[in-house]
């Protein structure tokens, strides 16, 4: 019998019409860790060794080199940003909109920041012969 669900409304589907959005194609690795990323609908931050222990948690045979490896991928893909902070960690966001981040230093946790609170008035000119490709704002918080 059939409910009216379509397999995009599964956790399951979620992660392979997400994938298919990329252009990617669905091997038995880059479906688990996209199920894992976007299969119950929300956005998430992630660092490569944080899915990897998601993953191993879940049961699913993958090494950290492949996580890296589909991490990249993905963000080739247009499906995540890398969101680098301190110049070494780097976070990747399933949310590829425009959006600044909190980035909690006491936990290392990378969050979003209210947009539409955020107004920057004025970006100085790019060099002779380049162009922005896009605008990183990241806002370090520590707890008092």
């Amino acid at each position: 019998m059939h409910d009216g669900t379509t397999i995009e409304g599964t956790t399951e589907g979620r992660g392979l019409a997400w994938l298919a959005r990329g252009g990617l194609r669905p091997t038995r690795q880059r479906a688990a860790l996209a199920h894992l990323l976007v299969g119950d609908g929300r956005d998430r931050h992630v660092t490569a060794e944080s899915l990897h222990h998601a993953a191993v948690r879940a049961g699913e045979p993958v090494s950290l080199a492949t996580v890296y490896n589909t991490l990249r991928a993905f963000c080739d893909a247009g499906l995540m940003r890398e969101i680098t902070v301190d110049g070494s960690k780097s976070y990747f966001d399933t949310c590829i909109d425009d959006h600044p981040h909190f980035y909690w230093e006491e936990d290392c946790r990378l969050t979003d920041a209210p947009a539409a609170e955020l107004e920057i008035s004025r970006l100085p000119e790019a060099p002779e012969g380049a162009e922005i490709a896009s605008v990183d704002v990241v806002i370090r918080l520590r707890r008092v």
